[in-house]
């Protein structure tokens, strides 16, 4: 089958969105009814994912609320969005961040350098924890 006709049918029916991608913070503007009301209700994160192409194009977006990682999969032409806004670009050279999963705090937030951040295991992460927690102690013991 030609693809191309697929493409031009699409064509009229593709939202007008920025130039998303993965490692950007953006911001969603979604539409949520509750009731017979209805809001705009604004989910800030980092792009960890794009899937798919014309309009079935669709990101997971990823933030950290209250120390708990959230992420979202929304369609870029779904009518539940409203807008995107691309707050910050990010230098990434992967096309999927879910390594961003297993991180807790700041470090979770930084994707500009990946080979500072990238850890291979929980424990790892424990052990550094650990050793900042004892020389800390020392520290105060001196």
């Amino acid at each position: 089958m030609d693809t191309n006709i697929f493409k031009k049918i699409e064509q009229g029916y593709l939202k007008k969105r920025p130039d998303v991608r993965v490692g950007d913070t953006v911001k969603l503007h979604m539409k949520v009814k509750e009731g017979e009301k209805e809001r705009i209700q604004i989910f800030r994160g980092v792009v960890i994912s794009m899937k798919g192409e014309g309009i079935n194009k669709g990101i997971t977006v990823r933030k950290i609320s209250s120390g708990i990682g959230v992420e979202k999969i929304v369609q870029i032409n779904s009518p539940i969005l409203s807008k995107i806004e691309v707050v910050k670009r990010g230098s990434i050279s992967k096309s999927k961040l879910y390594y961003l999963r297993g991180r807790v705090g700041k470090r979770a937030l930084k994707v500009n350098k990946i080979q500072e951040l990238y850890l291979t295991d929980e424990k790892e992460v424990e052990e550094k924890a650990e050793d900042v927690v004892e020389s800390k102690e020392e520290e105060k013991q001196e």
